[in-house]
């Protein structure tokens, strides 16, 4: 039998290190396991110390912020940055304790003594704000300990952990882009200091210091007195640079000799140096580190530990870490502990020759069988060449390939019966089979949707992921890919692969159910994903024709529009220049056109989309026109690129959707995404234009909902003003204006009803006064007033915002209408940043998530009743709020009446749903 590894449960017993935030917190317990990655028994201990801040800032301004933000907006490239920095650190240097010091807001005693310490710093960036929380929950779950002492700072914390670790005979490396930190170096304490990013950290030792700076390490705060250090806004002596600094700490010794001798000095920088000797001892005071501080954490207490994987977990989820999950527990290699428990034996595996053994096998005993489907690619998709049936106790496999057809026979009967079946990855194993001409009924569950439907903020919901979060179990497999085993693999391997997953799928299953109950899931995943992703298993492998002359056409437009945009941008310089690079439009923008100065980025400024529209507006120059026309052909031509690259050997596009990315439960789309096609623009018009209706049918038919979002809204907040404008059948956006603006809805123009429809959206996704006024472009007092007269008139809006958040911070989790549950632990956060953002979705998600759901409705609605009135029309995609569906001749009206009842019936409100068709050869046709 195979053998189940479990994972080490010592993360959950050993004793935590403790996160001190005062000199009064109480001292933790030293660990007693042995570090994961330490030295030897015997071996001089090896402290690594932190400086956090320093750090963060690093990584910070090292990776892209934009690059790094999860799903409810927070951004995370500091933290990013800062912990595989950290992975790096404690693989190459192979500390045996580790700890990490971090300032605090508060007022330290050198600000106090000198009001301007550390004046002067640029404000910190919006989007750093919650990332040091974040850092500092990330070093718990790794069982690291953090120090912050009130009026003290970090600095103070290294220099007295360092002095402490050097008195007990260990080697110290001090990690800290500070350079008061090389007062630190002796024999036995390194200084690690970043020069580019957070990947070039070299060693300072003595002599690298003496050789840059020209004085010993001892001396290097008398030199920094001397000439000052602007990132403290300690101003040095003018006129005196670190090479005069130097030449008289080796003529007088040290700082108090030089100040001793400060009449012997002559020219004038000894007038400079005597006109600022009170500046001198000031920056020497406020240099010096201490080294004697009372600190919560012993130095034991710092020993490097295997992480708390659940915590780990738990927060890399959150934080969508998977490549640094990955790092951590790699470096972090963990032994099955002794008292671990029995491990979970795989059962072995029969082939199956006869359709005898099959009927034999599957009346042997009732209960759920795991279905696990291999297959390898056939053309435009997988087709099934294997079938692995699993139970607690026994497992067979029918090889396709081999199987005579009475074998295939009762395989096929049993599969297409509603006998309870467990799968992972239900949509690609129905693709797998259909195109194989097998079906699959009776599903109970798809671990990697139960999975979703339980913690859907997870960026991974692969077999293997789930096991070792959910069951403590390891295992592996032969590599996934679209939820099928590759079967490169030679022999019983591969059998015996599958039957391992579908074992495993087994276990996660009937771990999953009463947490799905506990959620009141269960009925969602029975009743709405499952049947949603046999639906989706079609759409799929039928995909929407496209035209490739159309196509060819538009990818040449783009491509002569781009050209077009730069050579007009060259031409308003009188030169070439590379548009993609950042560096070279910065020195055309702000160098050589003189243009005002965007946001300070740590390159120089920014010239990012938003800045530049900005600039734009601001001095209307050509270059920058043309300059953002290449930047939308650019973008329009690599959409179309990747759709021509898409077209499969059929003609046709088959894009491939997610139920379980989304965490509000909308659908995505992918390979290629057609999510992403601009709706209102001129150019996504033309790009829907290339799908077209396949040879035999009649048209395209494209449904979508009318305001689903608001309608939602004055559902959830029973608000009777906007009840009673959807009643009524009234334009909404110009039924709220006019009672916000206080005019008669033929009143209210073109420019008031954008304000309120960006305000009505707005709102329901937490936008702030500040937020509106940037997106309408008014004042915030004229945004502020806008808010307040809209609840004014529509309190029940305002109530159901006000309560919603509230109601959720009770429950911890906000829920659709049909109950799709989001956890949102945030909503009790005590970072600002984080709470905000929490706030902000559990705003949305009920909306969101319970628009993700109608449709789904809808989808399964829709495809019941052509399915019970013999139909050949079929729907091909479902993008948004919108179906596309392909109308076999004759059946158009039919097909028409349905798709609107259906839709319409989709969810039952307290407005009604309206749904608006239209008709075409194109789906760009079709739209309306």
């Amino acid at each position: 039998m195979t053998r189940l590894a479990p994972v080490s449960d010592s993360a959950k017993t050993a004793p935590q290190s403790t996160v001190a935030t005062s000199p009064v917190s109480a001292p933790a317990t030293a660990p007693a396991t042995a570090p994961a990655t330490g030295l030897p028994s015997g071996g001089t201990p090896r402290l690594l110390v932190v400086d956090g801040h320093s750090m963060a800032f690093r990584a910070f301004y090292a990776l892209p912020p934009e690059n790094f933000a999860t799903d409810t907006g927070q951004h995370t490239n500091a933290v990013h940055g800062f912990t595989s920095m950290l992975l790096t650190m404690i693989r190459q240097q192979k500390p045996t304790h580790v700890v990490v010091a971090f300032d605090l807001d508060t007022p330290t005693f050198r600000s106090l003594e000198y009001t301007e310490y550390k004046g002067g710093r640029n404000k910190t960036p919006e989007e750093f704000y919650g990332q040091i929380d974040l850092i500092i929950k990330v070093m718990a779950a790794m069982k690291i300990p953090t120090i912050s002492v009130d009026g003290f700072e970090a600095d103070d914390i290294i220099a007295t952990l360092s002095t402490q670790g050097e008195a007990a005979g260990w080697d110290v490396l001090v990690v800290s882009g500070d350079r008061d930190a090389f007062q630190l170096i002796t024999e036995k304490v390194l200084v690690l200091y970043p020069k580019k990013g957070i990947s070039d950290i070299p060693p300072m030792d003595a002599a690298a210091v003496e050789e840059k700076y020209l004085v010993p390490p001892n001396r290097y705060s008398d030199l920094a007195a001397l000439v000052g250090e602007s990132a403290d806004n300690l101003p040095g002596v003018p006129g005196v640079g670190p090479k005069t600094a130097a030449k008289w700490l080796k003529l007088y010794g040290d700082l108090d000799g030089i100040l001793e001798n400060v009449d012997s000095i002559g020219g004038k920088v000894g007038e400079s140096l005597r006109a600022h000797v009170e500046d001198v001892k000031r920056n020497r005071h406020l240099n010096h580190l201490l080294r004697d501080m009372d600190l919560p954490v012993a130095l034991e207490q710092t020993l490097l530990q295997s992480p708390d994987r659940e915590a780990v977990e738990e927060l890399f989820d959150a934080l969508q870490f998977n490549t640094l999950r990955k790092r951590l527990f790699d470096l972090f290699g963990e032994e099955e502990p002794e008292d671990a428990g029995e491990a979970h034996e795989v059962p072995e595996h029969q082939l199956l020759t006869e359709a005898g053994q099959l009927t034999t096998w599957l009346k042997a005993a009732p209960g759920p069988v795991a279905v696990d489907v291999l297959s390898e690619k056939a053309g435009l998709a997988h087709e099934a060449v294997a079938v692995a049936l699993v139970r607690a106790d026994s497992a067979v496999v029918v090889e396709l390939s081999t199987a005579d057809e009475a074998l295939e026979n009762t395989l096929a009967t049993w599969l297409a019966a509603d006998a309870p079946k467990v799968v992972h990855e239900y949509k690609e194993a129905l693709k797998a089979l259909s195109v194989r001409g097998l079906a699959l009924a009776g599903v109970i569950d798809d671990t990697s949707l139960s999975g979703y439907l339980i913690q859907p903020d997870r960026r991974s919901y692969e077999l293997a992921e789930l096991s070792q979060v959910h069951l403590k179990v390891s295992f592996e497999a032969a590599k996934e890919e679209s939820g099928q085993l590759d079967l490169g693999l030679e022999g019983e391997k591969k059998f015996t692969d599958a039957v391992q997953r579908g074992y495993v799928a087994l276990l996660l299953s009937e771990h999953f159910a009463p947490m799905l109950v506990e959620r009141g899931a269960e009925g969602l995943l029975r009743e709405l994903e499952l049947p949603l992703a046999a639906i989706l298993a079609e759409m799929e492998l039928t995909g929407i024709d496209v035209s490739q002359e159309r196509l060819a056409t538009l990818l040449a437009d783009f491509t002569a529009a781009m050209n077009a945009a730069q050579e007009a941008a060259f031409a308003a310089i009188g030169h070439e220049v590379n548009l993609g690079s950042p560096k070279q439009l910065q020195e055309v923008l702000f160098e050589e056109l003189g243009l005002p100065k965007t946001k300070k980025i740590k390159t120089g400024y920014t010239t990012d989309a938003a800045s530049l529209k900005m600039l734009l507006e601001k001095t209307g120059h050509e270059f920058l026109a043309q300059l953002m026309a290449h930047r939308e052909a650019s973008k329009l031509k690599q959409m179309v690129e990747t759709l021509k690259k898409s077209v499969g050997q059929d003609g046709r596009i088959h894009t491939t959707y997610a139920q379980n990315v989304a965490a509000t439960g909308r659908l995505s789309s992918n390979n290629p995404n057609l999510q992403n096609i601009p709706i209102r623009t001129e150019e996504g018009r033309r790009v829907r234009d290339i799908f077209v209706v396949s040879e035999g049918y009649e048209c395209l038919l494209a449904a979508d909902y009318s305001q689903i979002e608001m309608r939602i809204m004055a559902h959830l907040s029973g608000d009777a003003g906007l009840i009673e404008a959807y009643a009524q059948g009234e334009d909404l956006h110009r039924y709220v204006g006019s009672h916000v603006f206080g005019v008669a809805p033929e009143e209210v123009t073109s420019a008031m009803r954008s304000k309120v429809k960006a305000m009505s959206y707005g709102l329901a996704y937490g936008l702030t006064s500040f937020g509106l006024s940037k997106q309408l472009e008014i004042s915030v007092d004229e945004a502020r007033t806008l808010v307040k007269d809209y609840f004014d008139r529509f309190g029940g809006v305002r109530d159901y915002l006000r309560g919603v958040v509230e109601q959720a911070r009770i429950d911890g989790y906000t829920s659709t209408i049909e109950g799709r549950r989001r956890y949102l632990p945030d909503l009790a956060s005590t970072d600002r940043q984080l709470r905000e953002l929490a706030e902000r979705v559990a705003l949305n998600s009920p909306i969101q998530g319970s628009a993700a759901d109608i449709i789904k409705e809808a989808m399964l609605g829709v495809d019941k009743a052509l399915t019970e009135q013999g139909l050949k029309s079929r729907m091909l995609l479902q993008v948004h709020d919108e179906l596309i569906l392909e109308i076999w001749p004759g059946e158009l009206d039919t097909v028409k009446a349905l798709v609107t009842e259906q839709m319409g019936a989709a969810a039952q409100l307290q407005v009604p749903l309206e749904v608006q068709v239209g008709i075409g050869a194109s789906w760009n046709d079709a739209g309306h």
